[in-house]
């Protein structure tokens, strides 16, 4: 027994990897059609139909470039910073159910790397990890605007992480559990969650467009300056792993809000595990759509945003929340 679930989960993680690698590259040619709909342009057009080939021409490029590390970085941090990146993204995803449960060839399969009791601290606190990549990336770099882009990255995902953790308390008060499954399993007798914690659900929303580092949270890459923020002195691969943790992150944070406020896959019917992936390509959707869609905010709006808007609010939400279990 204990081979066979070895065995599984080796080839989970392993698939894992392979499919939201590749996901990680598709997503950036869905993304630049979004844009192009969306701006009257055409987007790519010339490798393969429809320029459907065109993230296969970018992984072979980005394998290809010379790994330049320029002379004045720190060096052994330089390289590690980009792996830190990816690698918690990916260490993130062991605690998210893909999928219901199905049997193959008469073998139950659970679409999960380790259903841990405290599934989502893990998952938030892994996430919050991931801030070290840029922080890093961007203090090792010579490079000024490099360094300014390690700043503001710290500065949005510490604060972010804060307004995240406070806005699921309010469901955590309701299931009793920080498991996904069980997550999954309260909405399919009581209901999908954004019904009684719409609050909850708008802010943890927000909060995963600053964890990503997307519009119009993308103070991180610095595209108002022309530069690549943090990953300015990056080439090749290096600079690819960095692209690769954003987007499998914005696949992994849609899982996480469909399970968490949109009743998940349901009862485990094929149809719900189909209307699942609707709900995450829907909020991957979402995160294209307000890139094409809403201006950068400056610094000060964020932090404003933050500390004195969403916080205040969770906090009411997290009482009144008490309040009403205590009554009930």
């Amino acid at each position: 027994m204990e081979t066979a679930y070895l065995i599984e989960t080796v080839i989970k993680i392993v698939v894992i990897l392979l499919v939201f690698s590749a996901l990680a590259g598709i997503g950036t040619y869905f993304e630049r059609k979004v844009l192009a709909f969306m701006q009257r342009r055409l987007g790519p057009m010339n490798v393969g139909p429809y320029g459907m080939l065109q993230f296969g021409a970018d992984a072979i490029k980005l394998f290809t470039k010379e790994d330049i590390i320029p002379t004045n970085v720190v060096s052994p941090i330089f390289k590690i910073a980009p792996v830190i990146t990816v690698s918690t993204a990916f260490i993130a995803a062991a605690a998210i159910p893909f999928l219901p449960s199905f049997t193959l060839f008469g073998y139950e399969v659970h679409p999960i790397i380790a259903d841990i009791n405290i599934g989502i601290l893990y998952i938030l606190g892994v996430m919050g990890i991931g801030l070290y990549g840029p922080l890093l990336g961007g203090m090792a770099s010579a490079n000024k605007f490099s360094l300014l882009s390690a700043a503001r990255s710290a500065v949005v995902f510490i604060s972010y992480e804060v307004v995240a953790g406070l806005s699921i308390l309010a469901p955590i008060m309701l299931v009793g559990s920080l498991s996904l499954i069980d997550f999954n399993n309260y909405q399919i007798e009581n209901g999908w969650i954004i019904l009684s914690q719409p609050v909850a659900f708008l802010m943890f929303w927000i909060a995963a467009f600053a964890e990503t580092g997307r519009t119009p949270f993308h103070l991180i890459a610095n595209d108002h300056e022309i530069i690549d923020g943090f990953g300015t002195e990056y080439s090749g691969m290096r600079w690819g792993l960095f692209y690769i943790g954003e987007y499998a992150n914005m696949f992994f944070i849609s899982f996480v809000i469909s399970l968490l406020f949109l009743g998940g896959f349901g009862d485990g019917s094929v149809i719900g595990a189909f209307l699942f992936l609707g709900k995450v390509a829907f909020f991957f959707f979402c995160f294209l759509w307000a890139r094409a869609a809403w201006p950068d905010v400056r610094p000060d709006q964020l932090m404003w945003l933050c500390w004195k808007v969403l916080m205040p609010i969770a906090v009411i939400n997290i009482i009144i929340t008490g309040v009403v279990i205590m009554e009930g």
